[in-house]
């Protein structure tokens, strides 16, 4: 994404005003179903009352986007891939000549390879093991051997075409990290990178959040936590060439944040300090509208009520950025994956 000198006065504006003259991210949540029913995540919870953007609530905010002048938009989910016309929702955003970067679990990706291709600048998959502890996570017959199918079709038909993959480590998966990096890479995908599993939050469809019994069937126990810092050393020992060269996306610090966040959850250490600025620079807007300033913090309005950019820019809006001190906000001091926006995006 190519960044100007002006674009770079309206973003430090944004920053100093909190008003967002620049908005170079928006995640888009085009379909809340999902194909998965991964033990980490409750959006598959929620797929008997499923919901969708329609083209036409997309249209309505195309000046909107503009307006904040959005560089890239994120198609997550729920699985984006289950949307009823998803392909017509990208052909309004290549309209307004921005990168869109997939987010999908795999499953659907072999018959839709072609257009995927055709309407998405890469796709990220979801990856959280070897064959055998991936297909127990997502608790889905064959799904490693479906999203290997899935990018083998992307590759045959682009073999250049860029497909990441996206680790959420939980208790289930640690101790296979560096078979999953041995995954990733007879997958023939671009990278792999790495998050801690969210037990703390109201996102991904738990409004009342987790009991403790929950949380910890997913976090890791104090002694898993040791065992989990010795595995990480050993990686980073190991993989020193992948990390050096952006295979494995995180650096050896950020790798060793994965244990000390387990660490803080069962209270052994403090949180990691996080660095974040995703709600000056980006925003969620969800299957039903909801728009947030991140997947974690509360809504700021609907589509289906003001526009976007109304929205963003109100005074609530305003506030809320205005008031928001990362570094001691109880949400993001507990966030697993903080967004980092200058001149490359990175997620912590």
């Amino acid at each position: 994404m190519q960044v100007t000198p002006l674009e770079i006065v309206r973003r430090q504006l944004t920053l100093t005003t909190h008003h967002i003259y620049s908005l170079p991210i928006v995640t888009l949540m085009p379909h809340s179903r999902c194909n998965c029913r991964c033990v980490m995540c409750d959006i598959w919870k929620a797929n008997r009352v499923g919901q969708e953007l329609r083209p036409e609530d997309l249209a309505v905010h195309l000046d909107s986007l503009r307006n904040l002048r959005v560089q890239w938009v994120v198609l997550s989910g729920g699985e984006a891939l289950m949307h009823s016309n998803l392909w017509t929702l990208c052909e309004l955003l290549h309209e307004l000549k921005v990168k869109v970067s997939l987010l999908s679990t795999g499953l659907l990706l072999s018959r839709h390879a072609q257009e995927v291709i055709q309407h998405c600048d890469e796709v990220i998959v979801s990856l959280d093991g070897n064959p055998a502890v991936h297909d127990e996570i997502r608790n889905i017959p064959r799904a490693y051997e479906r999203l290997a199918e899935g990018v083998m079709a992307l590759k045959k038909i682009a073999p250049h075409y860029p497909v990441m993959a996206r680790t959420v480590i939980q208790r289930r998966n640690y101790k296979v990290m560096p078979q999953i990096i041995e995954s990733a890479r007879n997958l023939e995908l671009d990278s792999i990178s790495f998050l801690a599993a969210d037990v703390s939050s109201t996102a991904f469809n738990r409004p009342e959040g987790w009991t403790d019994e929950r949380a910890s069937d997913v976090a890791l126990s104090r002694q898993e936590v040791i065992e989990f810092k010795e595995i990480v050393e050993r990686l980073i020992a190991q993989y020193v060439d992948e990390i050096a060269s952006g295979f494995v996306v995180e650096s050896p610090e950020k790798l060793r944040r994965l244990a000390r966040y387990f660490a803080a959850v069962n209270g052994s250490e403090n949180f990691p300090l996080v660095t974040c600025n995703a709600p000056w620079v980006s925003a969620v807007v969800e299957a039903d509208g909801t728009v947030r300033p991140c997947f974690f913090h509360r809504s700021l309005g609907n589509i289906h009520e003001q526009l976007l950019e109304n929205i963003l820019n109100s005074n609530e809006g305003v506030t809320f950025r205005r008031n928001l001190v990362v570094s001691e906000d109880p949400i993001c001091r507990r966030c697993t994956c903080s967004l980092v926006f200058g001149r490359r995006a990175t997620v912590d």
